[in-house]
């Protein structure tokens, strides 16, 4: 790990103002990936800023448009256990809790899980080229093993994936993303936050140069009686999900008024297609129809050779997330999830 000067904000501007003016600065708040990239060397930030006495970003109260505001500094566990949360979005709930441990949740803040990046094993590795860890060096995934790497959304620079749980939920839930920069605060829509990675994989989300995550914004709208998150991986605890699908849905009976699909593990960002989603609206809810759905959202779909198997399994596990949902009358309590599915 190279040496570094460490600093406390104690207010926003005055961290915003010294981010933007210093490029090898970085902020800091639990560190639960950013110290692991340092100590692999792979980021080497001369400055870090750390954002832990901006207590103001740490709460969790409602907004204005009638959702709930989640504090960027609000730890990953006091956000899965708020009450209101639990309440009002149990998928995000139960979302956060198949993430990671319970000693990373206590750690982890809400705006740090949106900055993770990718566990991909050839970004770690010093010695392999990478285009996201050095861009113009190459893809070391594309013909190396890459089983836990994108089928979705991919390009001929980067195959890696975007590793948040979370990040699922609160792209099913249309989150709002609130900044603030140099130039003063912005909202960006959670679609918008992270990008695909195209021509410039080294380049993870759509914040411009100093912008400070402050918030989350959760819309009215919670799905709170029938939704489902499915994580499929390679162990029951503190394992990266290889396939994770969020659902949430509006119901009228068997027919279903509203439609949210978010997938996890198969993209550089949290994947939805909307055009499928309008697809289901007043369809009833049927196999046959969730067949047709997840055929549809993994159309484009294409694998590299290890991962080809993460094609059928994602179909399949949209299927059965969203029979899961339907089934659901009632919102899950986070304990018996954890005893239950971990």
């Amino acid at each position: 790990m190279n040496s570094f000067t460490y600093t406390s904000a104690t207010a926003v501007d005055a961290a915003v103002r010294e981010k933007s003016t210093n490029s090898k600065a970085a902020f800091v708040a639990g560190g639960t990936n950013l110290l692991d990239l340092m100590k692999e060397n792979v980021e080497r930030p001369t400055r870090l800023i750390g954002l832990n006495k901006l207590s103001d970003l740490a709460t969790i109260e409602n907004n204005p448009e009638g959702g709930l505001r989640l504090g960027a500094l609000a730890t990953n566990a006091d956000t899965a256990w708020h009450p209101e949360v639990e309440k009002r979005y149990p998928l995000l709930s139960q979302t956060i809790l198949a993430g990671a441990s319970p000693q990373l949740r206590n750690m982890a803040t809400n705006g740090g899980n949106l900055m993770q990046r990718t566990r991909c094993y050839y970004f770690y590795d010093l010695a392999t080229p990478c285009n996201k860890r050095e861009p113009g060096s190459g893809c070391s995934a594309l013909n190396g093993f890459n089983r836990i790497h994108a089928i979705l959304g991919a390009s001929e620079h980067c195959i890696a994936t975007y590793p948040s749980d979370m990040a699922v939920a609160l792209a099913a839930l249309e989150a709002t993303v609130r900044v603030s920069g140099p130039q003063g605060e912005r909202t960006i829509a959670f679609a918008d936050f992270h990008r695909l990675p195209g021509d410039h994989p080294e380049i993870d989300n759509t914040l411009e140069t100093g912008e400070l995550i402050t918030a989350l914004d959760l819309p009215a709208q919670g799905f709170e009686k029938n939704f489902t998150y499915l994580k499929l991986r390679d162990r029951t605890s503190y394992a990266f999900a290889v396939v994770s699908v969020a659902v949430g849905l509006e119901l009228e009976g068997n027919v279903i008024k509203e439609a949210r699909i978010a997938l996890g593990g198969v993209a550089h960002k949290p994947w939805r297609v909307v055009a499928v989603e309008e697809t289901l609206r007043g369809a009833t809810a049927t196999e046959d129809n969730f067949r047709e759905a997840a055929t549809a959202l993994l159309r484009d779909a294409q694998g590299y050779g290890s991962n080809n198997f993460k094609i059928e399994l994602a179909k399949r596990a949209v299927v059965r997330a969203l029979k899961q949902a339907t089934e659901m009358n009632q919102p899950l309590d986070a304990n018996a999830f954890l005893n239950s599915n971990p």
